[in-house]
């Protein structure tokens, strides 16, 4: 495909897609993503959370974190695996993207890029099945990874874990997903009793695609992001950003917060059923970032997992929590740029 052009902060960037078959033969993609300079720095790969696509990487803000690190002189791939929201809706699980997708994205970004080693940034669900890819030693190429907000152990708050405990059964019987397009438009007798829901419970704003991502995703007003975080464009930006997330997702999740870490629920070989129960086939180093206000994944997930690695190989790996922040203003964030960014940078420059 010929490469698109797209101008942030008055620069042109370079959107190159290339298509690429993950494990299973489902139809995933890499984006590639040129500006500024020559790459001196190799490869990164960034990997989305659930429910949304590579385009939440490019937030309306002074900096958003692709124009951040290609000035910083790194070659930017973005992933779009199963779970984006470019795709047809699916009933995807984590197991899926960690055998299939991840991969095989990193065995094609190697492939065009003639370099044997890469980094990675990964976030949410992005993160939880690309460390299950790590953990299981099926991404030998990475080495070193920036994760936010959860990876090995999902812990989250009381009223998310009543959620997905009594909620997610009843919802599994109404509709295959849940979709924060609702609060646009709701085309379903489920879908309209979810909106009258979120309007009902949550006043923290005006925009109803954001009210319904807290209600999707977590327990805050909102969950994902504090809205003095923000700037107003991204406020309204984010009502394109999200739509339909699996029921078979919220299954999965359930089980791994009832277990106190991640859980795979396809039984394939490739994958053990517990993440925890033995070593990490992986040499890489790994930056767990937490926001210290996530209501969505609360920051012990992160710390926990840290914990769970340097007890392996003590003052190899990284923690860094970042008080001021939640779950995905990290990434979208008006100062992220200032705040996070160069953190992540740090991290990225431990050989």
């Amino acid at each position: 495909m010929e490469p698109v052009t797209q101008k942030y902060s008055g620069k042109d960037l370079y959107f190159e897609t290339i298509p690429f078959e993950a494990g299973d033969g489902f139809e995933c993609s890499l984006i590639r993503v040129k500006g500024y300079s020559a790459a001196s720095k190799g490869p990164i790969l960034l990997v989305h959370g659930a429910g949304v696509s590579a385009s939440i990487f490019l937030a309306p803000v002074n900096k958003n974190i692709v124009q951040f690190l290609l000035e910083e002189g790194y070659d930017v791939w973005l992933e779009n695996w199963r779970a984006s929201i470019d795709f047809a809706p699916n009933k995807w699980t984590l197991d899926q993207a960690a055998l299939y997708d991840h991969p095989a994205a990193v065995k094609k970004v190697v492939e065009i890029t003639s370099k044997p080693n890469i980094k990675a940034i990964i976030h949410c669900q992005g993160s939880t099945s690309f460390m299950m890819s790590v953990v299981a030693g099926l991404v030998p190429q990475v080495t070193n990874i920036v994760s936010n907000a959860v990876s090995l152990h999902p812990v989250v708050p009381d009223f998310s874990r009543f959620k997905l405990s009594f909620m997610v059964p009843v919802m599994k019987q109404l509709t295959e997903y849940l979709n924060p397009q609702w609060g646009l438009q709701a085309p379903t007798l489920t879908a309209k009793m979810v909106n009258t829901l979120v309007q009902l419970t949550h006043h923290e704003c005006q925009n109803s695609v954001c009210k319904q991502v807290s209600f999707t995703y977590g327990s805050g007003f909102p969950a994902l992001w504090r809205h003095e975080n923000l700037n107003e464009e991204t406020h309204e930006w984010i009502k394109g950003q999200f739509a339909a997330v699996p029921m078979t997702f919220y299954k999965q999740i359930a089980r791994s917060v009832k277990e106190g870490h991640l859980m795979s629920v396809e039984h394939k070989k490739e994958l053990p059923e517990s993440f925890v129960a033995t070593a990490p086939a992986t040499e890489a180093r790994i930056s767990f970032f937490a926001g210290g206000k996530n209501l969505c994944f609360l920051p012990d997930s992160q710390i926990r997992s840290f914990k769970y690695f340097d007890d392996l190989r003590q003052g190899f790996h990284a923690l860094r929590v970042l008080p001021d922040y939640s779950h995905l203003d990290v990434f979208i964030g008006k100062n992220a740029d200032k705040d996070v960014f160069p953190l992540m940078l740090q991290e990225l420059s431990v050989n």
